[in-house]
């Protein structure tokens, strides 16, 4: 009687089994895996992490889940309206003021909430060109634009001024003290009156030798500072005498060609900021060095930065120009505090940032983002 025997594997029977071929999945490089698996939420990432233990390994990157633990937190940002631009603001108590295109638009804040009113409470107009910086000072409205122009606005009041300033944009303005300074595509810097019978009339001309991007008067009133675009073997930081427009000092020693400052403030007569496309704020004592600031902090992600605010003691906010990337640096710290990108993956400039004591204002050209400080 025969012994019932196993069952002989094929390997006994001199065959082997077909292997099965690897899957198409795996001749993709990484990167593209990663970016496929970029479109999943947390949990079809999950149940990906379910099938073996390559696509586990692939579906815990930090890379993916940093995107969505990000959406899970709250910044404290919300986004109010499209289409601004290339704008600039200015804060006034319940105000906020806003340029799009050639006009300037006055806002009013919504209490209790980041919002603003949907409908603009006025709109100042004169310029045949965008509106490129405006400052707000004792109920007035100082704008330069691409048309070369400045316009001078009473905000409560139908009192309007305009003038030819520049033979071509004029990039930057301030105003303090009866006098307007400003700075253009030109190479030229201006001092003009705004003194009863002399309004728009030009006191002084500096000739800078390069575009001039920012400009401030210092709180004394005795002098201005102009940022500009380093193409040539000056300093872009120089600082004039208003009275006279010589000029008094040059700031730094380092620049790199190219190194052009976009942005400029004052705290205090003798303590200032600057940022621009080199990717450093810099803060400079002018009581103690003209040659090198006191402090620096470098953008990590060497983007150009575009603009700077303080809140004039320990908190510094710069917006730079990829990617809508708003950053908090604490002046006695070296590296970032934190950082918020408002513009992906659309990328977008910040073009101006805006304090309150509760909330910062952010402009890009898509939106205004709101950041508040009283958010849990």
């Amino acid at each position: 009687m025969g012994r019932k025997g196993s069952p002989r594997s094929p390997q006994a029977e001199g065959g082997s089994r077909a292997a099965s071929p690897p899957s198409p999945l795996w001749a993709l490089p990484e990167e593209l895996l990663l970016l496929i698996c970029s479109y999943l939420d947390a949990q079809a990432l999950g149940r990906l992490g379910q099938v073996c233990r390559r696509l586990r390994f692939l579906s815990s990157r930090d890379l993916l889940w940093r995107r969505i633990a990000r959406g899970c937190l709250n910044s404290g940002f919300t986004q109010l309206g499209t289409d601004l631009l290339m704008p600039w603001m200015e804060l006034d108590g319940e105000y906020l003021y806003l340029s799009q295109a050639e006009n300037i638009q006055a806002y009013r804040l919504c209490a209790g909430s980041t919002g603003l009113q949907c409908h603009p409470q006025a709109i100042f107009s004169g310029h045949q060109e965008d509106v490129c910086r405006f400052v707000l000072v004792n109920s007035h409205i100082v704008s330069g634009g691409g048309d070369g122009n400045i316009v001078l606005h009473k905000i409560r009041g139908s009192y309007s001024a305009k003038f030819s300033a520049h033979e071509q944009e004029v990039n930057c303005v301030d105003f303090q003290g009866g006098l307007i300074v400003s700075g253009s595509r030109d190479r030229t810097a201006k001092v003009w009156s705004l003194s009863a019978g002399r309004v728009g009339q030009c006191l002084h001309t500096v000739q800078t030798e390069d575009r001039v991007w920012s400009i401030a008067i210092s709180p004394l009133l005795s002098s201005f500072v102009t940022g500009t675009a380093c193409c040539g073997h000056t300093s872009p930081l120089r600082i004039w005498d208003l009275e006279s427009s010589q000029l008094l000092t040059c700031l730094g020693t380092d620049f790199h060609r190219g190194a052009g400052v976009l942005d400029v403030f004052y705290e205090t007569p003798s303590l200032l900021l600057s940022c621009g496309y080199d990717t450093y704020i810099r803060y400079w004592d002018i009581r103690t060095s003209t040659r090198k600031c006191v402090q620096e902090w470098e953008e990590p992600h060497d983007s150009a930065l575009y603009c700077i605010r303080s809140d004039k003691n320990h908190m510094i906010a710069s917006g730079s120009s990829y990617y809508g990337v708003v950053r908090l640096w604490d002046k006695r710290q070296t590296q970032c505090l934190q950082s918020f990108h408002l513009s992906s993956p659309t990328s977008s400039p910040v073009y101006c940032l805006r304090f309150s004591t509760t909330h910062l204002y952010a402009a890009l050209a898509s939106a205004l983002h709101v950041l508040d400080f009283t958010a849990p």
